[in-house]
């Protein structure tokens, strides 16, 4: 299958990167005309993703930075996010659907990350995370 590198880029581990997203995402999407549900479920999972990378991979140290990388294979979009953290367990995440996770702040963000791309894997020990959209 053809895979063609469409946008790589850094970020700063800042929150105010995050508004940056939308735009990048909004002109790939129209170039390669995604639907709005699929272009809705990206950017949720692109805001997410980049913000474990910010708080938590970087633990919001501004020295660190976020890379993006997101490209089109056959039928479908690939978004990698990798932060400059140590990693984690991503199986050591609790359930946000359990009765004791349900008033719970945070810890939703890789369940609905899960629930919105087709398929979403964890490489170098949990501080790359791949999520693909099928078009």
């Amino acid at each position: 299958m053809d895979t063609q590198l469409l946008i790589m880029f850094t970020l700063a581990s800042r929150p105010c990167s995050i508004a940056n997203l939308e735009s990048m995402l909004s002109e790939v999407s129209r170039d390669y005309q995604v639907s709005e549900d699929v272009f809705g479920n990206m950017l949720v999972s692109l805001t997410e993703a980049v913000t474990n990378a910010i708080v938590h991979g970087n633990n919001s140290d501004v020295s660190k930075s976020v890379k993006i990388q997101l490209e089109k294979s056959g039928n479908n979009f690939i978004i990698r996010v990798s932060d400059e953290g140590p990693g984690f367990d991503p199986n050591s995440l609790p359930d946000p659907t359990r009765g004791e996770n349900l008033y719970k702040t945070g810890g939703r963000g890789v369940f609905l990350m899960q629930k919105l791309s087709d398929t979403m894997r964890f490489h170098n020990n949990g501080s790359t995370v791949e999520m693909l959209f099928k078009l």
